[in-house]
């Protein structure tokens, strides 16, 4: 399955990159399941994504929670809990 992320705000600046398409792996089937296969890049991205952190998450452009399942072609965002504009 192929996704699309995005990153706003802090947590765009933190990881240097605004947006990428990612293969998932078998069994990462959850945004908290992106997530967690993200922090273990390990360096800037367990620092911007890691579970102490405050990120927020939208699945196809709607906040979701950590067990919302992934839609192949879907687009998942990680931003932080307030963003200004």
């Amino acid at each position: 399955m192929k996704i699309t992320l995005r990153y706003f705000a802090s947590v765009r600046e933190q990881l240097g990159t605004a947006q990428e398409s990612l293969a998932l792996p078998e069994g990462v089937a959850t945004v908290g399941a992106v997530r967690a296969h993200l922090t273990a890049r390990g360096g800037v991205w367990a620092e911007a994504l890691g579970p102490d952190r405050a990120v927020r998450t939208a699945h196809q452009q709607v906040m979701c929670g950590p067990d919302t399942v992934v839609q192949d072609g879907a687009e998942v965002a990680f931003f932080p809990p307030v963003t200004g504009g």
